[in-house]
């Protein structure tokens, strides 16, 4: 028998739910103010990235997780879907930032169960910075989770559909165009889509492209694992259209990663601008 709160009616935030009747589940609750997290003490996530292209929105990311100088995980997933027009990707403290997604991914279907319909983009993206926002406390003290929320926007007008959007630690959120990047190899791997990038690429030159920004970041910032050729461990590729979230399968992600190497061999510092 379920307790009587889940027979109560009250507001279609799952959140706010769990703040009335089981706030413990929350991750939000902070240290005692004297504790302080010190770098490195705790697996970080890194290199995120995402880009508009012809037929919607691509996002991808790499697979380290450090420890300091140490390398915590190689083959950490850092990009989810969360519905079928959504996907977040974070960089940051792993432990939290798996929470935050999964709450969040719990967050966008109970909404969708009991109003009968899913979110705008918008709202999507300011449901997550609230929850952004409500980590601040940690993040204060040295647990921050930086999420990067991609989508295809379905309820947009004619024109580009695809959309992207960051978040400061505040919760702030903020719509990028084109393409962002977020984690320690972000500078690298937004210069690197800064001259690859062009609106009308088909998904094939899209993915290539993230994978040879993602090359650039892990080959400046030692935080930043590359396609790891001999485990085969290479990054994770998602694309967002109007049929949904797909991820580029293991042996087509191998694919890419092979070719961009193979490129990289005969021009170490990677393609050059389009004209």
């Amino acid at each position: 028998m379920l307790p009587e709160e889940f027979f109560t009616p009250g507001s279609s935030s799952f959140i706010r739910f769990l703040t009335a009747h089981r706030p413990d589940l929350l991750i939000t609750e902070s240290l005692p103010p004297e504790v302080r997290v010190a770098d490195g003490e705790l697996p970080h996530g890194t290199t995120v990235l995402a880009l508009t292209y012809r037929d919607g929105v691509l996002i991808a990311g790499d697979r380290r997780a450090t420890r300091g100088n140490l390398i915590a995980q190689r083959d950490l997933e850092k990009v989810h879907p969360t519905d079928d027009h959504t996907a977040v990707a974070f960089a940051g403290t792993v432990g939290l930032a798996v929470d935050m997604v999964k709450l969040y991914q719990v967050e966008l279907t109970h909404f969708e169960k009991v109003e009968g319909t899913s979110m705008t983009l918008n709202a999507k993206a300011n449901r997550l910075a609230g929850m952004v926002r409500q980590n601040l406390g940690q993040a204060m003290q040295g647990m921050v989770v930086v999420p990067m929320l991609v989508g295809y926007d379905t309820d947009a007008p004619d024109g580009p559909r695809g959309r992207i959007f960051s978040f400061d630690v505040t919760g702030g959120p903020y719509e990028k165009r084109d393409f962002h990047a977020e984690g320690s190899g972000s500078p690298f791997a937004r210069g690197a889509l800064k001259k690859l990038f062009r609106a009308d690429m088909p998904r094939r030159e899209a993915a290539l492209a993230a994978l040879h920004a993602l090359y650039d970041a892990a080959d400046d910032d030692s935080a930043t694992g590359g396609p790891d050729l001999g485990r085969r461990i290479f990054p994770t590729v998602s694309v967002i259209t109007g049929d949904g979230y797909e991820r580029l399968s293991e042996a087509e992600t191998e694919e890419l990663s092979r070719e961009m190497v193979e490129q990289r061999h005969r021009r170490p510092d990677g393609p050059t601008a389009a004209p």
